[in-house]
C-alpha cells in the first residue's frame, strides 16, 4: 500500500515538480494550493503525511498546522519555507511540526525526510486493536482476519473502525464521528459516514459475531456476540 502525501504549496510549478517526483518514488500525492484548501482536503480524505509551504495566501501553513493538530496529534507535518529566522523555525515546531526544510532544497533530501517521518508514525502501543477474529493495525492501515487475510483500509476507514472498536458495546454519536473525521457535521458528511460504515460492515463480514448497528437518529455501535 503506497503512503498518501498531502502537498500544500501555492507555487504551481514547484508543486508539480514535487508531486511528480514523489509519485515516481511510489507515493500517492494529493495537492492543495493554500492552507484553506489543504485543510479541506485533509478533513475529507486524510493523509499519511503533510508537506506544507509556510507562506501561502488565505491561510498560511502554520495556521493550517495549528488547526490540524486540534484534531490529529499524529499525522507527520513537514514545513517548507524560504524563511531562515530561528523564531520561525521554533514556531513551526511548537505548533506541532515534525520537520522543517528550507527552500531551495534537493528532491532527494525531501524524500529522505518524508520516509524518516513515516517510519516514526503512531506509537506501537496505540497502533494494534483486536476485535473478534480481526486485528486492526493503524500503522499499516490494514485489517487482518484470523492471521490470514489482509484488507487495506483508507485513513478514514481505519480511524472510523478504531473509534468503534474503542467504544465497542456503546453507541458512538454520529455527530461526534463526523467531527472527529471531517471536523464538521452536515448532510454531506452524514451521507459519507453512512457509506464508510457500509464498507466496514463488508470488511468484517467473515466474523458473524461482529455487527455494526445503526442506532437510528443517534449513531453507530460495534457489537461482539458471545460464541
Amino acid at each position: 500500500m503506497s503512503n498518501r502525501i498531502l502537498l500544500v504549496e501555492d507555487d504551481v510549478t514547484l508543486s508539480m515538480i514535487i508531486s511528480e517526483t514523489l509519485q515516481r518514488d511510489g507515493f500517492e500525492v494529493m495537492t492543495a494550493c493554500d492552507g484553506e484548501d489543504g485543510l479541506r482536503c485533509f478533513s475529507r480524505y486524510g493523509a499519511d503525511l503533510i508537506v506544507a509551504d509556510v507562506m501561502m495566501p488565505r491561510m498560511d501553513g502554520f495556521e493550517m498546522g495549528r488547526k490540524i493538530r486540534q484534531t490529529d496529534r499524529y499525522v507527520p507535518l513537514l514545513f517548507l519555507t524560504a524563511k531562515s529566522d530561528i523564531d520561525d523555525i521554533v514556531e513551526g515546531f511548537e505548533l506541532g511540526g515534525n520537520d522543517y526544510l528550507k527552500k531551495p532544497f534537493r528532491m532527494l533530501e525531501l524524500i529522505v525526510r518524508i520516509k524518516a517521518l513515516l517510519r516514526r508514525n503512531v506509537p506501537q502501543e496505540e497502533s494494534l486493536f483486536t476485535v473478534g477474529r480481526y486485528t486492526l493495525d493503524m500503522t499499516t492501515q490494514t485489517l487482518e482476519y484470523a492471521g490470514q487475510e489482509n484488507t487495506e483500509l483508507s485513513l478514514i476507514e481505519a480511524r472510523l473502525l478504531k473509534e468503534l472498536v474503542l467504544n465497542k458495546g456503546r453507541t458512538v454519536d454520529a455527530s461526534a464521528l463526523m467531527l472527529l473525521i471531517w471536523q464538521r457535521d452536515d448532510p454531506y458528511s452524514r451521507n459519507s459516514l453512512h457509506g464508510f460504515v457500509h464498507k466496514l460492515r463488508h470488511y468484517l463480514r467473515h466474523d458473524p459475531a461482529l455487527s455494526i448497528l445503526n442506532q437510528r437518529g443517534i449513531g453507530y455501535m460495534l457489537t461482539v456476540r458471545s460464541r
